[in-house]
């Protein structure tokens, strides 16, 4: 089915244009990724196609039948009402019948028996118990408990994850064609929710268009990348390997035919000059011709490739040592006699779960933490870069180049030379035009950009990036991952993002909670692949204990758990459960004699077969709930 359909579109802010006469279609089933540099577009493309913002020219077109659901990187939530009111904010029949179920089964209060009868014959007659079900399952997974808190209440983080399960509960409640639009849905979650989500919407028969800076991410969803380059669209089929090497074949050939029309335009504009003021029919036509060449020819190929070698503020032998430090709020532990001596050109990744420590951890390293015990020494040659995840905190009346101007006129290389400030920003994306941008103008990915390339240009030694990822473009952080490859001091990154860590860190920090912190020897992936293991090895029965030598020796009982008690809602859920897996069995075994019976015509076969797809994920997910509830 046809989903949207966008001709000739254009829209500018100022004098020049984000995108012009732009154009492509969207169909069923459809996983799209939008990449482009920060400031050129992305997210006003998608607020057009939601109809919140409007085009200079061209048009787009929906499907009437198609809805279309969006994640933008702010939430427009009520502060004052609670997490289940905002999430549950419309009038959709089953959405009402859970939320009813929901606040009178809340753990905390013994419902009203009367109305909680009626709330569960609603759910029957809704048929409403399968999606209460995937509910409870986002909720979970995005670690959202707390339904009846207040959304002002929440961090921003915890508010982008509210806003996600929202858009998660709304596609399954909406109608049969969706088209999910996200905007950066990656950012605020830890890596395990990260990999739910990409599981979730690889399963899930949903079209998708996002916007995302997490390239395993983008692989493992999306089979589609549209890129917004010099105001063009460029539409690449396939995963973003593809797309590179696509890419790098696309720039090459732009290249050789910016050069042709640079000789041509030379020899164009030598008989310009020659002509005499009365031209002729002919004459003119080749005039036109000449500034459609003199276009081509000005066109600026942007080098994404930093090569810096940066004279580095000198770093003397003693870096950082940490001895014995502990560190707690309340009970929350973050060290426990913490020990650990720094090396020159160490590259740390620190992970763990929100809310472990991970940025009190680096705000103590640099002395603006204090420790509850223990010694913290930094050498005194460290020169600390701080990129915090607050970014820019500056005047925003002022222009890019004078901000930096402002930290210094120049850039000092190892061999002596020295870059301008101009030609640094250029560097890091920024064109001689946007230099003279007022910071107020810029994108949010523009001023994490610029709150980045600020940091480096102050020279330190001992760089500390707390989620430098979040907001920044693809073609940003290639820059910034070659500059940090070539970078001789030490680094200490905090990132859920998998592709970055991987590319960057000799081992990791990993806050297993508690105050527990483990050194990992490894990137991200093979942790992850460690830990998966382990998880294993823990599933695996115990063995055996050996026979007793003599019969009248008496068996000791292991001291049982204390079991943590059923509530009604959970009972129910239970037995639900068992009923639906002896429906879904039946209903399997009755396709498959259909289906094997081999006399059925194609528009019969089709339904069943993606009937049968949708049966057996609902068996996967209510056998594993049934599971859980079971223990």
């Amino acid at each position: 089915m046809h989903y949207v359909t966008v001709e000739g579109l254009t829209k500018s802010y100022g004098a020049a244009p984000l995108f012009e006469n732009i154009s492509f279609h969207i169909e069923e089933g459809d996983k799209i990724a939008l990449v482009a540099l920060n400031g050129t577009g992305k997210s006003t493309l998608l607020r057009i196609l939601c109809g919140k913002e409007v085009p200079d020219s061209g048009k787009s077109w929906i499907h009437k039948d198609v809805t279309v659901v969006m994640l933008e990187q702010q939430a427009d939530f009520n502060p004052n009402k609670s997490v289940l009111e905002n999430i549950f904010n419309y009038s959709h029949p089953i959405l009402q019948a859970i939320k009813n179920y929901e606040l009178l089964t809340d753990d905390n209060q013994e419902p009203d028996l009367d109305k909680l009868t009626d709330a569960i014959a609603r759910m029957d007659e809704l048929n409403a118990w399968h999606f209460d079900s995937k509910v409870k399952q986002i909720l979970g997974k995005l670690n959202i408990h707390q339904l009846d808190q207040p959304v002002g209440s929440l961090s921003g983080g915890q508010q982008k994850r509210v806003a996600l399960a929202k858009v998660l509960i709304d596609i399954g409640f909406e109608h049969t064609h969706t088209l999910l639009i996200m905007d950066e849905p990656t950012n605020h979650l830890d890596v395990s929710m990260i990999e739910w989500l990409e599981n979730y919407l690889d399963q899930e028969r949903v079209t998708l268009l996002l916007v995302t800076h997490d390239r395993y991410f983008l692989d493992s969803v999306c089979n589609e990348i549209m890129e917004i380059d010099r105001q063009q669209l460029f539409i690449y089929k396939g995963n973003y390997e593809n797309y590179l090497e696509k890419k790098a074949a696309r720039e090459e050939m732009d290249k050789s035919s910016t050069e042709k029309a640079r000789n041509q335009y030379r020899k164009e504009l030598e008989w310009m000059r020659k002509q005499p003021k009365a031209r002729t029919t002919k004459s003119k036509s080749r005039i036109d011709a000449f500034y459609d060449v003199e276009k081509r020819a000005s066109q600026r190929l942007e080098q994404q490739q930093l090569e810096l070698n940066v004279k580095m503020t000198r770093l003397g032998g003693k870096i950082l040592e940490l001895k014995k430090v502990y560190k707690s709020f309340g009970d929350l532990h973050i060290l426990k006699g913490f020990d650990y001596t720094f090396k020159k050109g160490e590259r740390i990744g620190v992970v763990g779960k929100n809310g472990v420590g991970k940025s009190t951890f680096l705000n103590m390293l640099m002395g603006l933490e204090p420790a509850d015990s223990g010694k913290i020494n930094v050498g005194e040659t460290v020169v600390f870069g701080n990129y915090s995840q607050q970014g820019l905190i500056v005047k925003e009346d002022m222009r890019v180049i004078e901000f930096v101007k402002n930290i210094a006129e120049h850039f000092p290389l190892a061999d002596g030379t020295k870059v301008s400030a101009a030609q640094f920003l250029q560097l890091f994306l920024f064109t001689p035009e946007k230099q003279y941008t007022f910071i107020s103008k810029l994108s949010g990915g523009e001023k994490r950009r610029l709150f980045l390339l600020s940091l480096l240009f102050r020279n330190p030694n001992f760089l500390i990036l707390d989620e430098p990822t979040n907001d920044l473009d693809l073609p940003t952080l290639s820059i910034l991952e070659d500059f940090l490859l070539n970078y001789q001091g030490c680094i200490l990154i905090v990132s859920h993002d998998r592709y970055f860590m991987d590319k960057l860190v000799d081992h990791l920090f990993v806050f297993e909670g508690d105050g527990v912190v483990r050194d990992f020897p490894g990137n991200y992936t093979q942790y992850r692949e460690w830990e998966k293991d382990q998880d294993k090895i823990k599933e695996m029965p115990a063995p055996v204990a050996a026979a007793a030598p003599t019969a009248t020796a008496a068996p000791v009982a292991a001291p049982l758990a204390p079991q943590k008690k059923m509530s009604f809602k959970e009972k129910r859920e239970l037995e639900l459960l068992e009923k639906d897996i002896a429906d879904l069995e039946a209903e399997k075994k009755g396709i498959d004699a259909k289906m094997s019976a081999g006399d059925l015509p194609y528009e019969q076969l089709e339904p069943l077969t993606r009937r049968i797809g949708e049966v057996i994920q609902l068996l996967d997910e209510k056998s594993m709930r049934w599971l859980e509830l079971s223990e």
